[in-house]
């Protein structure tokens, strides 16, 4: 168990200092998340209007912009295991006295700190897209981001443990990031598609993250002036909590881990 937390400290301060190294990255983090919010918040909030009467389309998306980039952060994670391999150090790991189990944990430990704390920069939009917070709904959302973040992570790393360029991985990592990001249920409520893209969606682990944030965030306000609870995917006709939606998100978390641990410990 020693060695396993060894490897979790070590492989995890080395992420974070490297992402605090790299000021680019940093920034370039936010882009696409805050290009989706301003373009597409801007460009179908006059045209779409409320969603439901109390929420409109920007506040609609603006949970789903946190889970996004909590997606984005984590799953390019996986990017530093292709560096570390093209350079030879991936190796030096894989042979030092360090678990396997602890060098992927450690791993995804480092991005999910990077991802939850680009998360929370985020909130500082809030009172732009008209969400109100409070302290207590701050804390509820620690545990949401930390458990999408972990499972993400573990996500990237699976793929990339496979992975022998930096080119092969991004592209592989574009053609998963993008439709998670569409089924997800960013910019659409997921029980109002046709079916065939309503399935799709439910099948998709980052729908649930997002339902999660969205209910912590948004569903208070909603019920306030409708009266009624109208967040919640519903999966057989059951309108799923955000225990629920969190339950879901570990689950996909814990088997994308395992994957990942496995993996690395089939390679010398």
């Amino acid at each position: 168990m020693t060695a396993v937390f060894r490897g979790v400290w070590v492989i995890a301060y080395r992420e974070l200092l490297r992402f605090v190294q790299e000021r680019s990255r940093i920034v370039s983090s936010f882009a696409m998340p805050l290009l989706f919010l301003v373009i597409f918040g801007a460009g179908f909030n006059r045209i779409i209007g409320a969603v439901t009467p109390g929420v409109d389309f920007i506040q609609f998306m603006y949970p789903g912009i946190i889970a996004m980039t909590v997606l984005m952060n984590s799953v390019m994670s996986g990017l530093s295991v292709v560096w570390d391999r093209e350079f030879g150090f991936l190796k030096e790991v894989l042979v030092a006295p360090l678990s396997r189990g602890g060098i992927v944990l450690g791993k995804a430990a480092g991005a999910a700190t990077v991802a939850v704390a680009q998360g929370f920069i985020l909130l500082i939009l809030s009172p732009i897209v008209g969400v109100s917070l409070n302290p207590l709904l701050v804390i509820k959302l620690v545990p949401m981001l930390i458990i999408l973040s972990l499972s993400l992570s573990g996500l990237g790393i699976l793929v990339a443990s496979r992975m022998r360029s930096q080119q092969g991985f991004q592209l592989i990592v574009q053609l998963i990031i993008f439709p998670l990001i569409f089924l997800s249920g960013i910019f659409f409520p997921v029980n109002n598609v046709p079916v065939w893209l309503e399935v799709l969606s439910k099948v998709n682990p980052l729908t649930y993250g997002v339902d999660a944030i969205r209910q912590l965030f948004l569903a208070g306000e909603a019920a306030a002036t409708t009266g009624d609870f109208v967040f919640g995917v519903t999966v057989f006709g059951h309108t799923m909590s955000i225990a629920e939606d969190i339950l879901i998100v570990a689950v996909f978390g814990v088997i994308v881990m395992l994957l990942a641990i496995w993996s690395f410990s089939r390679q010398e």
